[in-house]
């Protein structure tokens, strides 16, 4: 191993932030529910894992500190700029509020600027904020196309979100390749040729 990546391992630090009080009863629940389950929390294997599950849930559902507004507002700049902005292809990782299971997969958003345009990342961060809670696909592709609207006020947004849920997969009709595809258009995306151009540049046949 080398001298460089050694002293990078000994430098690293895990940055973690976590409401101590919420831990705390979250850690108390999950051990719980590991009893519940017919587990043994003081086995070795398991000490931890009320903790670890604790932080973890903190962490997967962080978007309800987050105000997506404020974070689009926060690099709102004037630009004379009338065409159509996409950021495609952005991860999501989120939670099905039904049976809290994950739901993976991406988002493509776009909008089309009416004086204002928004730092690029920041409709990332958006799309962050709103997957960061317990959700259904429908309501997070509205949520995010809402927020911008309201934001920016552009001549128009678009957002598709193509995801696997694992509640299909792991359980239930167990389904493992099914894809769930959701949309909502508002402004000029309504229109067809706006929207067909949108969706032809995301390379995704929804017309």
């Amino acid at each position: 191993m080398s001298e460089t990546l050694l002293e990078g391992q000994l430098n690293y630090e895990a940055i973690e932030k976590f409401d101590p009080e919420k831990l705390a009863k979250l850690q108390e629940h999950y051990a719980a529910i590991l009893e519940i389950l017919g587990e043994d929390p003081d086995r070795e294997g398991l000490v931890k894992t009320p903790l670890r599950v604790a932080k973890s849930m903190q962490f997967l559902t962080q978007g309800y500190a987050q105000d997506p507004m404020e974070i689009l507002l926060s690099a709102r700049f004037k630009e004379d700029y009338r065409q159509m902005v996409i950021v495609k292809d952005i991860e999501i990782y989120s939670l099905c509020e039904h049976h809290m299971i994950p739901f993976i997969g991406k988002a493509h958003v776009a909008y089309i600027p009416n004086g204002y345009i928004t730092g690029l990342s920041k409709i990332a961060r958006v799309v962050e904020a709103y997957s960061r809670r317990l959700q259904v696909q429908e309501r997070l592709t509205t949520q995010i196309k809402n927020a911008i609207n309201e934001a920016l006020h552009p001549l128009g947004v678009a957002v598709v979100i193509e995801a696997k849920h694992l509640c299909m997969a792991m359980r239930g009709v167990q389904k493992q390749d099914a894809v769930t595809v959701t949309s909502d258009f508002i402004g000029a995306f309504e229109r067809e040729t706006t929207r067909a151009e949108f969706l032809q540049l995301i390379d995704t046949n929804l017309h």
